[in-house]
């Protein structure tokens, strides 16, 4: 076997299977994450994951190279770092930019509607406490103006809306770039669309939101770990946010592992989460923001790609960065 994918849900399995019918490449799938398959041999030189595998670190010696099958690539280098392996990683940069964009709109303007109670209230067809908000004429601010960044703020602009950005690279001419503390202050809906690097865990903590305008929105379509869950909690208690929509988790893959398996209590930023779950101005989905069948497309293609490239020059077509 060449490659074995973990975390393949049954439309992206199906979607690498087309790919792959013409190839020569011998393939592998499991829907579980690694520690979930109980896996204990390395089942191909080359294996594939998402976010939410733990890969053994004494596999390091025995895997020729690592694939992430995401935008996001923080869980690799961690591994390197705990192994100590100079192993060789790729990643999928291009394929969802547009994907997740829209999915944080979906959950932003999702909010700005107070969703959840209108669907909660059809019960009793009663409108009292519904009336939402209009996009045009608000600010977004955009915090991390990359692939998906901007593609959100081309879509805030689309929308009418005024749109600031927070990057410490500042590529997108378009894009008003601003000081952090100046876009909170003045955003009605916040999107992090940040990169985690291993020194911004927390980054939209307490703190640091407290500062926000009152009753704004925040979006996280990056990395739960950049906003505790314990933290937004303690944020909507004291009525400084008005609404939280995350497709991502702080401790995401014991979030994940506990709910699959019917034992979600893992520790307090998971009980975080799901008292999060159940407010009505909170929308939570499954790290899902990237699956579109037109991304889930792409992702099959690029992946094919890297896995060609690398059998080939032994290297990823797009390699991870190394911090």
């Amino acid at each position: 076997m060449d490659v074995f994918f973990y975390e393949a849900f049954q439309e992206e399995e199906a979607a690498l299977r087309l790919m792959l019918k013409d190839s020569r490449i011998k393939a592998g799938f499991s829907p579980a994450t690694i520690q979930e398959s109980g896996e204990l041999s390395v089942p191909a030189p080359l294996i594939s994951i998402r976010t939410q595998s733990l890969i053994p670190v004494d596999w390091a010696g025995r895997i020729s190279g690592i694939l992430t099958r995401s935008t996001g690539y923080d869980h690799v280098l961690d591994y390197r770092r705990r192994a100590g392996a100079d192993v060789p990683c790729g990643y999928l940069p291009l394929y969802c930019n547009r994907a997740v964009a829209e999915a944080a709109m979906l959950l932003w303007m999702a909010l700005m509607r107070k969703l959840p109670l209108q669907i909660k209230h059809f019960q009793t067809f009663n409108r009292d406490g519904l009336t939402g908000s209009e996009c045009a004429g608000k600010t977004l601010l955009v915090a991390g103006v990359g692939h998906i960044g901007s593609e959100a703020a081309r879509i805030g602009q689309g929308l009418g809306m005024r749109v600031l950005g927070v990057d410490i690279v500042r590529k997108y001419p378009d894009i008003n770039y601003v000081p952090l503390i100046d876009g909170l202050a003045a955003a009605d809906v916040i999107v992090c669309a940040m990169n985690l690097t291993a020194s911004n865990h927390g980054f939209f903590g307490y703190e640091c939101l407290k500062a926000a305008k009152k009753g704004a929105v925040f979006v996280n379509i990056a990395r739960g770990e950049l906003s505790p869950s314990t933290d937004l909690e303690r944020l909507l208690d004291e009525g400084r946010l008005g609404g939280v929509g995350l497709d991502v988790f702080d401790h995401e893959t014991c979030l994940a592992d506990a709910l699959r398996g019917g034992k979600p209590d893992c520790g307090p930023e998971a009980r975080a989460t799901l008292g999060l779950a159940r407010r009505d101005n909170v929308i939570l989905t499954p790290h899902n923001a990237f699956n579109t069948a037109e991304a889930v497309a792409r992702k099959a293609l690029h992946s094919i790609r890297q896995i060609e490239h690398f059998m080939k020059q032994g290297g990823f077509l797009w390699p991870v960065p190394i911090e």
